[in-house]
């Protein structure tokens, strides 16, 4: 599957892709997670978003893949990838993975020579750590879900 990606400040949305970036959002980590939380937490308007639609194929134009940076400062001293998603369907194909890259290539282009922080779900670390992810600390838990805290340096 090709995959179109961009890559919008969050002025930048539509009001159409914003409500498609939510309801994503929403569908994997309140829905599939049963996890009720505040998807909306005020940081969004400070940060990068990494959007992947399908650029062929049945499902032409549909986002199947996001995630966002937030800016350094704001939630850690480093830009920070969250929000990672892959549409369920994608799952277990690569496309994770394709996802991580471009975010990984992405922020190095934006912030040059700085580290990037997550807070990973504790099962997915061995994924991270393909990326150059560390762990940093000891687990806890994030709306009810073991999270690890991880550094991937310059």
């Amino acid at each position: 599957m090709q995959i179109h990606w961009d890559w919008f400040r969050f002025d930048g949305f539509s009001t159409q892709t914003l409500y498609e970036v939510l309801h994503l959002r929403q569908r994997v980590f309140v829905v599939e997670q049963n996890c009720p939380y505040l998807d909306c937490d005020g940081l969004d308007q400070q940060s990068w978003h990494l959007l992947g639609r399908a650029a062929d194929g049945p499902h032409q134009g549909e986002l199947l893949l996001y995630l966002r940076v937030v800016d350094p400062g704001l939630k850690y001293a480093e830009p920070s990838i969250g929000r990672v998603i892959s549409d369920e369907r994608l799952r277990g194909s690569g496309m994770g993975r394709v996802l991580m890259a471009e975010a990984v290539r992405r922020c190095d282009e934006a912030y040059p020579g700085q580290p990037n922080r997550i807070s990973a779900q504790a099962h997915l670390a061995k994924f991270y750590g393909g990326f150059g992810f560390e762990p940093v600390g000891e687990p806890y838990l994030e709306d009810n879900i073991p999270h690890q805290e991880m550094l991937r340096r310059p």
